[in-house]
């Protein structure tokens, strides 16, 4: 760590978070340091990522700061590198972002372009304007939602505008996304959010027809100088099945629609983008176009899918924000199944069978990386973690297969 002349500070400590703390250690041989409001098991017993600071009241904007300062003050020496890995961290890192930037090394756009992407209902606006396709979509309000008819029918999308908020509230069989299949489920489901502390917008859509295989997500990375450097689409095999991981990516395989990256790559530099983006959307075969669903201001919690493909996250972030490197443009098409979840699971619960046969290719060419198995971290209490883990997501996907309801 002595020959490198900064240091990555990770704002989070899931799974997102070692997964760039992986990309860092690849490229660099670094351990990053992470702070967060609490530690996860993902980031625990790890030589390639510490974490060294919890705050359960982090997510006040006045305790981030003085956290941040404090952290700051006993690292001197060697420029500090921020890197948000959540919804949270990046919307505080924006609101406080004058108060920082003379202590740690990064960029990121203004609070009012945060507002237009991050709701969801604000984005589907900025969606219109770009000519950006997305599902059927209504909104209703716990002011409105007892009386409120959507103008489309089932089955029907149901999710949180606010991410953030939705996050810390808590009731009986919450799921990060619900799917009503009929009116009953549909109030049901209204009940529950608005019983619990939750009282933002909830954003209704129209349920796009086919699987898990017919997600695609892409990310990209967005120089300070406000152009594109990379884009990677990944098309989705099986998203998790668990409650709070819904709409969470478990298996992707990279790849590629000139296309679909040269529009988002006009998209983003037009309204003057900076850091990593992420878009989920789906493949809609009825008139074989994208429908897109949200615009994440952050890396994705399956973006290691990106560094494993051979496009090294954390290095487009250091040549840009620490050796001022302009990197150019890339479409990102290699090849590489990226999963967290056993290979038993992909073979058993993807239904088509090209994309089984695809994923035994790829694996028998060495093509394939378990985000959160590194044999460069894989010590004792890692590897026993990572057992475990594997054998949760068997019987996850035993109870939980196609469960989007409110049971």
């Amino acid at each position: 760590m002595d020959s490198v002349d900064f240091i990555p500070v990770l704002l989070g400590t899931d799974a997102n978070a070692y997964g760039m703390a992986r990309s860092f250690y690849e490229e660099y041989g670094i351990t990053s340091l992470a702070i967060g409001k609490g530690a996860l098991v993902a980031t625990a017993n790890s030589k390639i990522v510490k974490v060294v600071k919890q705050e359960p009241r982090l997510e006040e904007d006045d305790i981030f700061v003085e956290t941040l300062k404090a952290f700051a003050s006993t690292h001197t020496g060697k420029k500090l590198l921020l890197v948000p890995c959540g919804d949270n961290y990046i919307k505080l890192l924006v609101r406080n972002q004058d108060k920082l930037k003379d202590i740690y090394e990064f960029k990121c756009i203004d609070e009012d372009l945060l507002m237009n992407l991050s709701l969801k209902e604000n984005f589907y606006k900025v969606c219109d304007k770009y000519g950006f396709l997305y599902p059927k979509t209504d909104e209703c309000t716990f002011e409105n939602y007892k009386e409120h008819k959507p103008p489309f029918g089932f089955p029907m999308i149901i999710k949180p505008s606010n991410s953030v908020a939705y996050w810390n509230c808590h009731f009986p069989y919450k799921k990060k996304v619900f799917v009503a299949e009929n009116e009953t489920e549909y109030r049901k489901i209204l009940d529950a959010i608005y019983g619990s502390s939750y009282k933002d917008t909830l954003i209704l859509q129209e349920y796009i027809p086919g699987d898990d295989s017919h997600m695609r997500v892409l990310n990209a990375y967005c120089g300070s100088d406000k152009k594109v450097k990379l884009i990677s689409l990944g098309r989705v095999l099986l998203e998790e099945q668990t409650p709070e991981g819904i709409g969470s990516y478990a298996a992707i395989i990279n790849g590629y629609d000139e296309e679909l990256s040269m529009k988002m790559k006009s998209f983003l530099e037009d309204i003057g983008y900076i850091g990593f983006a992420n878009f989920d959307m789906k493949y809609d075969e009825r008139d074989g176009k994208y429908k897109l669903f949200e615009m994440n201001l952050r890396q994705g919690r399956s973006s290691y899918f990106v560094t494993a493909g051979g496009y090294n996250l954390a290095k487009y972030l250091v040549d840009d924000i620490i050796y001022h490197k302009d990197d150019g443009f890339t479409i990102a098409n290699n090849k590489v199944l990226w999963s967290i979840i056993p290979k038993k699971v992909i073979y058993k619960y993807v239904s088509d069978e090209s994309l089984i046969n695809e994923a035994k290719e790829l694996i028998n060419q060495g093509k394939y990386v378990q985000s959160m198995f590194f044999g460069g971290d894989a010590g004792l209490k890692r590897r026993i973690y990572f057992y475990i883990n594997q054998c949760h997501y068997v019987k996850k996907y035993k109870e939980c297969f196609g469960n989007k309801g409110l049971r």
